[in-house]
């Protein structure tokens, strides 16, 4: 069975985002409204299946705008290069063959 979640970025009523993070498998969701809760979150539903997880299927409702987006790649981008400069090595295929 493959692992694969989710992570459908929104908006609140006041125009803030958050992320909901759902399990495909289970159906449990987890609300992150930031990229550390994010992270904690993620690990959270992965350690049910040791830490493995196969696929994050990325999605955003339609009211989200580009510049929205835009910030979540920038701090996800940070959040990356943080952890690969603690580990000392890339943590994603792609960083890798950047590296390359």
């Amino acid at each position: 069975m493959a692992v694969i979640f989710t992570a459908t970025i929104k908006l609140d009523d006041a125009g803030k985002w958050f992320i909901e993070l759902k399990d495909e498998a289970d159906g449990r969701s987890e609300i992150c409204f930031d990229i550390d809760e994010f992270e904690k979150n993620i690990e959270k539903l992965g350690d049910d299946y040791g830490g493995y997880i196969d696929e994050v299927k990325w999605q955003k409702d339609d009211n989200v705008p580009p510049f929205v987006m835009d910030e979540i790649r920038v701090l996800m981008a940070e959040h990356r290069a943080k952890i690969e400069e603690e580990r000392g090595e890339p943590i994603t295929p792609v960083a890798q063959k950047n590296k390359e």
